[in-house]
């Protein structure tokens, strides 16, 4: 069997345009506080789903969610006084 691939992937593939800017990946780096903390809430929450939510299991997605509230707070009164060049973010 023979597979059909299109050239324009592999000729676009590594293209500069492509990649993120420097603006972008400072705004990622800005907001990482807050993607670790709803990864740490999604993990806290998984946990609970196949089996009965203990006491501790509470307190652990409550505190998750108080990180994830914590980052997103400290995210919008950075971002209030930071700008990030190039109107990223």
């Amino acid at each position: 069997m023979d597979h059909i691939v299109t050239v324009q992937e592999a000729v676009t593939a590594f293209e500069p345009w492509l990649e993120p800017t420097d603006a972008e990946l400072d705004a990622v780096e800005l907001e990482l506080p807050v993607i670790t903390a709803e990864i740490a809430l999604l993990d806290a929450e998984i946990m609970t789903l196949d089996r009965p939510a203990t006491e501790l299991d509470t307190r652990r997605v409550r505190r998750a969610r108080r990180r994830v509230l914590a980052a997103r707070r400290e995210l919008a009164n950075l971002s209030a006084t930071v700008t990030v060049p190039g109107g990223a973010a």
